[in-house]
């Protein structure tokens, strides 16, 4: 059997007809794999970093709407309350850090209404109350106490 393999002879191909080696094909399918890895990587990356932007964003859009509403709570007739905004809801707790005070008339006198400036903390959750940030405000609480006297 050996005998026949000797007598076929050998065809020599010219450089141009010459294909790819096994080792040239091994090299080519490393540098796109490793290619296609890096673009995979950069990808991903950038998927995780606009996550984190919206994450953010969500939370900016949830403070603004928290502290829009906080501007109608007065702090001295409603120290602590909870409300719903929608997806989020928002636990609050007012304490006095100054003392009460008659405010000013202009151009003199005394006004018709007491005031003293609170620390309001609040606590936003999402509706299926798990916590998601808290809030620290300083708010001014007032009451009415006095009438307008008639001068007539």
């Amino acid at each position: 059997m050996q005998g026949q393999f000797r007598n076929i002879p050998l065809v020599k191909r010219s450089p141009a007809q010459q294909g790819f080696s096994l080792i040239e094909a091994i090299v080519a399918l490393v540098l796109i794999s490793t290619t296609g890895m890096a673009l995979f990587a950069w990808v991903n990356t950038n998927l995780i970093t606009l996550s984190r932007i919206q994450a953010i964003d969500a939370e900016n859009e949830a403070t603004q709407n928290v502290l829009e509403y906080m501007n109608s709570v007065n702090p001295m007739l409603t120290p602590e309350g909870q409300a719903d905004l929608g997806a989020y809801r928002l636990n609050w707790r007012s304490e006095a850090s100054t003392d009460l005070r008659d405010g000013a008339n202009y151009p003199f006198g005394v006004s018709l209404y007491q005031l003293a400036l609170y620390q309001t903390k609040i606590a936003v959750s999402r509706s299926n109350g798990e916590p998601w940030f808290n809030l620290e405000l300083q708010q001014v609480g007032y009451k009415k106490v006095r009438e307008l006297a008639r001068p007539f």
